[in-house]
C-alpha cells in the first residue's frame, strides 16, 4: 500500500504544491487521535469519508469535529436518503486504491465527485489523510477544493 502515499505525493507535486508526507508515530484511525498525535484542533483533521449512492461513490471531505448528515447530503445531491450508505472496505478500496483508515483525498485510479465541508475554513491549515492509516498531510481549505476538484459543501447539521 505504500504505493498509495507516492500517489498521493504525485498529485501534490504535479500540483505545485509540499510534497511533504508527515509518517504519524502510530496508525490514527480516528480524527480525534490523529488531532492529539498532530497538536492541533480536532476540527482541523480533515476526515476522507466514501459513500456508495447505487454502486457510484461519493468522497465526502468533512472536517472531524463533526458527523456527516446523510439526510443532509441527500437533499443536496437530490437523491433519496436510503440511496447514501457508507461504503463497505471492499469498495473502498477498489475505488480509492486505499485502506479504510487511511484513505486520502487525492490519488485514486479514478476521479470521484467531491464534497469538501465548509467548516474546514474555519482552520488557517488542516491535515488530511496521505494513503496509509499513519500518513498525513497538511493543507488549506482552498487548496483542498483545487486539489479534489471538489464542490464546498455543508455536510454536517450545525
Amino acid at each position: 500500500m505504500q504505493g498509495a502515499v507516492e500517489r498521493v505525493r504525485a498529485v501534490l507535486r504535479e500540483a505545485g504544491g509540499s510534497e511533504e508526507i508527515v509518517e504519524l508515530p502510530a496508525a490514527s484511525p480516528t480524527a480525534a487521535a490523529t488531532a492529539e498525535q498532530l497538536g492541533c484542533p480536532v476540527g482541523a483533521i480533515a476526515s476522507s469519508l466514501v459513500f456508495d449512492i447505487d454502486g457510484n461513490p461519493l468522497l465526502v471531505v468533512t472536517s472531524g469535529a463533526h458527523r456527516v448528515d446523510t439526510r443532509l447530503l441527500a437533499r443536496l445531491l437530490g437523491v433519496g436518503r436510503g440511496k447514501i450508505r457508507r461504503a463497505t472496505p471492499e469498495f473502498v478500496l477498489r475505488v480509492t486504491g486505499q485502506e479504510v483508515g487511511g484513505v486520502a483525498p487525492i490519488g485514486h485510479p479514478q476521479v470521484i465527485r467531491t464534497l469538501v465541508d465548509v467548516a474546514l475554513d474555519e482552520h488557517p491549515h488542516v491535515w488530511t489523510g496521505a494513503g496509509l492509516p499513519h500518513s498525513v498531510f497538511r493543507t488549506t481549505f482552498a487548496d483542498l477544493v483545487r486539489l479534489t476538484a471538489g464542490e464546498p459543501a455543508v455536510v454536517a447539521a450545525e
